[in-house]
């Protein structure tokens, strides 16, 4: 904890140091003021991390966290990592932060940080790192409607205030929004939307995603319907009762983890209490990465892919 006086000592000036350069955005239900665009970011999660490198960041970086314990890597995207450290292999500690001299944490609820948990905007302000919260996340802190991909705009565009790179969180915006559009385009006249149950784990009661959690904006975009969506939930546990009344078209298996998507593709298949759903039947599974699910640039490809699944029809032409 060799920081800790060093922040107690600095606490004092950190009002005398603000300046025409700083900028406030909104973070969840809080209002955040930066000084200056940070020098030492530090981020958590691999989706994260891939927005600060795609907005050519990684300079400004000491580390990032929360990647090599639980996600599948992609391959990619850890060649750029490969000279920076990773502080934590899951939730980084307060120490972790104070010991790289981060003065930036892009993180978010249940992506690094918890409720209560010693590592949050309030702990971290006593030392003076900003925290930058997930929008996606801020279900978990506060009411919400539903997930958006508005939600990945937001960030990118408040990212690229805070860091003083707007052209380029600009560029990346559009990009993705042109993507989103050519798939609507297709999509016009592609009929009902099919029914899509998200498995991201679990034997006892599946993990799956209710209309908080990003899966939500992207089955919508890609022309389906998330069985699950009137869950006022992000990331949620369900009985296997509820998969079986929703009656899924399409099951979308999340690849990370422990199990291998064919592994629970198997499980799914060999579950007795599933074999009357139209999807194990007709086995119709879509396969998309960790990071292409939750907030990310890769989103625009997993919708892609998702509606190509759903409405084979659209993009055979």
């Amino acid at each position: 904890m060799k920081r800790f006086l060093h922040y107690a000592l600095c606490l004092p000036l950190l009002g005398v140091v603000l300046s025409a350069k700083a900028v406030t955005v909104t973070s969840c239900d809080r209002q955040l003021t930066i000084a200056q665009p940070p020098q030492r970011a530090v981020s958590q999660d691999i989706n994260l991390t891939g927005m600060l490198l795609a907005l050519g960041l990684k300079s400004r970086m000491v580390g990032y966290s929360g990647i090599s314990a639980w996600k599948t890597p992609n391959p990619e995207l850890m060649a750029q990592l490969a000279d920076l450290p990773e502080l934590a292999a899951r939730h980084p500690s307060l120490e972790n932060l104070l010991n790289a001299e981060a003065d930036f944490f892009f993180a978010g609820w249940n992506y690094g940080m918890r409720v209560g948990g010693e590592v949050t905007p309030a702990s971290l302000a006593r030392f003076g790192i900003p925290v930058y919260e997930l929008s996606e996340s801020c279900a978990h802190v506060m009411p919400r409607r539903v997930a958006s991909l508005e939600d990945v705009y937001t960030d990118l565009h408040n990212l690229g205030r805070i860091f003083a790179v707007q052209p380029r969180a600009e560029a990346l915006v559009q990009g993705m929004q042109q993507r989103v559009a050519a798939v609507r385009a297709r999509l016009a006249d592609s009929g009902p939307a099919p029914r899509v149950f998200l498995y991201d784990s679990g034997e006892e009661s599946p993990f799956t995603a209710g209309r908080l959690a990003m899966p939500q904006a992207l089955i919508e975009a890609a022309g389906g319907r998330n069985v699950m969506d009137e869950l006022a939930a992000s990331w949620v546990r369900v009985g296997w009762e509820a998969v079986i009344s929703s009656d899924p078209e399409v099951i979308l298996i999340v690849d990370y983890g422990e199990r291998s998507a064919a592994q629970k593709r198997d499980f799914l298949l060999q579950h007795p209490a599933l074999q009357g759903l139209t999807a194990i039947r007709e086995q119709r599974f879509v396969v998309l990465p960790y990071l292409a699910v939750t907030p990310s640039l890769d989103n625009a490809a997993a919708i892609e892919t998702l509606a190509a699944a759903l409405h084979p029809q659209a993009f055979d032409q």
